[in-house]
C-alpha cells in the first residue's frame, strides 16, 4: 500500500510538496574566482528539504558538461555556466536571480 505524504496529506505518487517548494525558492547564481584563476559557478538559496540538492546538482553536472559538488546545500560548477545553469533551472520550475 502506498505511504501518505507527511506534509500535504497526498499519497507518494501524488506528492506535490517538491513542486510547491521549487516555487518558492530563488536560486541565486554567481560565478566567483578561486586559485590558480579557475572559475566557479555557485548555485545558492535553494534551502526547502523537500528538494533533493544532490539530485538537482547531477542534472546541473550533466546539463554543463561539467564536474562539480555540493557543498552546504549550495552547489558547485566547475567553470562560468551562468547562462546554461540558469535555462535549466528555470526549465525545472525555480526562479533564478542572476549576479
Amino acid at each position: 500500500m502506498a505511504g501518505i505524504c507527511n506534509l500535504c496529506g497526498l499519497p507518494d505518487e501524488l506528492c506535490i510538496c517538491q513542486e510547491i517548494a521549487k516555487e518558492q525558492q530563488k536560486a541565486v547564481i554567481s560565478v566567483v574566482r578561486r586559485r590558480y584563476g579557475k572559475m566557479v559557478t555557485m548555485i545558492e538559496g535553494i534551502d526547502d528539504t523537500a528538494i533533493d540538492i544532490g539530485q538537482l546538482a547531477k542534472i546541473l553536472k550533466s546539463a554543463c558538461a561539467s564536474g562539480g559538488t555540493v557543498k552546504d546545500r549550495t552547489i558547485e560548477l566547475q567553470g562560468d555556466h551562468k547562462k546554461r545553469a540558469s535555462k535549466v533551472l528555470e526549465q525545472n520550475g525555480y526562479q533564478v536571480e542572476v549576479r
